[in-house]
């Protein structure tokens, strides 16, 4: 079985896209109620040791009496209508164009719990509320358009910018949650545009596979959060899954890992070993290397190699089939 392995260096956490945004939109709405001018609060996103584009990102919120006043992203699209505030994707802030996201289609790219958070903020201004006067708002990130880029936005359908995110307010360090995040949005965008089965990849080669294979909606990069994807792929009825990935995670999923990372463990080559001999009746020798990759050399040299990736892809399938056995899997090994 894989070895596990702990890391217990101190990681920072930080706060979300949302958070920024809500405390940015507050600032802006303060001062508009001084002034009753065009007002601009701007932040900048702090650091973390999360694995995020929006780090050090600038959010900019614009409140204005006049819609001229804000620069909005040129997709046409529904403001988010909070008493007598409209609230529009400014400039680098994604549009919802499919259906299966949380922020509903055809409206800003704002999650449900940091728009709830404006709402509240908006709401407490009785006096403002209270007017018979349109109020328009707008949240911009710059450079959102680009950094989309380095995301799965466009994929799942959120154009011309970034997502406002958030559900606790807070960025756990390195943590599954902003990526599990992704996997669910990407899952749940399969699923609601007809899709029954979900290619599940991991690194670039096996993406970069699928992609020649299956329709790109369907396709979704996991990293190394194999159970965690299945089980979102259970949990959402997909039909079936397609496991593509090279022959060293496949062997660690094999060995019962969960997740691929080597912080979570490492393969047992012992068990290899025996497991080559069990099934394949051939002895190898793994104390001339520590990979699997070394391992397939040898078995290149004897002319078994196909056996024994057809090996690792069959018991692949019978470990997701323990975790998961709703969903039919089939594992695609990459040379």
């Amino acid at each position: 079985m894989a070895k596990k392995v702990e890391s217990d260096k101190p990681l920072r956490k930080g706060y979300t896209t949302g958070v920024h945004a809500s405390f940015t939109f507050k600032s802006a709405l303060n001062c508009f109620l001084v002034t009753g001018l065009k007002s601009v609060s701007k932040t900048n996103k702090m650091d973390n040791d999360d694995l995020d584009v929006t780090k050090g990102a600038e959010i900019v919120v614009t409140i204005s009496d006049k819609l001229e006043d804000l620069e909005l992203n040129p997709l046409e699209h529904s403001p988010y209508e909070i008493g007598s505030l409209k609230l529009f994707a400014g400039v680098g802030v994604g549009v919802v164009t499919k259906e299966g996201l949380r922020p509903p289609k055809g409206f800003p790219a704002i999650n449900p719990t940091p728009l709830e958070a404006i709402k509240k903020i908006y709401r407490r201004c009785d006096h403002v509320t209270r007017q018979n006067q349109t109020i328009y708002a707008s949240i911009s990130i710059t450079n959102g358009e680009a950094l989309a880029k380095q995301t799965a936005n466009a994929k799942v359908g959120v154009l011309g910018g970034l997502s406002i995110l958030g559900t606790t307010g807070f960025v756990k360090p390195i943590s599954a949650d902003a990526y599990m995040d992704s996997i669910k949005t990407e899952l749940n965008v399969a699923k609601a545009n007809g899709y029954s089965q979900a290619v599940l990849t991991l690194g670039n080669s096996s993406f970069a596979y699928a992609k020649e294979h299956y329709d790109e909606v369907q396709i979704v990069e996991i990293g190394n959060f194999v159970y965690d994807a299945l089980e979102i792929v259970s949990e959402l009825g997909f039909d079936s899954a397609i496991f593509v990935c090279g022959i060293g995670k496949a062997t660690k999923v094999m060995q019962g890992c969960k997740n691929t990372h080597n912080r979570f463990g490492s393969i047992d080559f012992v068990a290899l070993k025996e497991q080559i001999f069990e099934e394949l009746n051939l002895l190898v020798d793994t104390e001339l290397t520590k990979t699997v990759k070394g391992l397939t050399l040898q078995l290149k040299e004897m002319e078994r190699v196909e056996s024994f990736y057809s090996m690792i892809s069959k018991k692949t399938d019978e470990q997701l089939a323990l975790w998961f056995s709703k969903v039919d899997t089939k594992t695609i090994i990459l040379n």
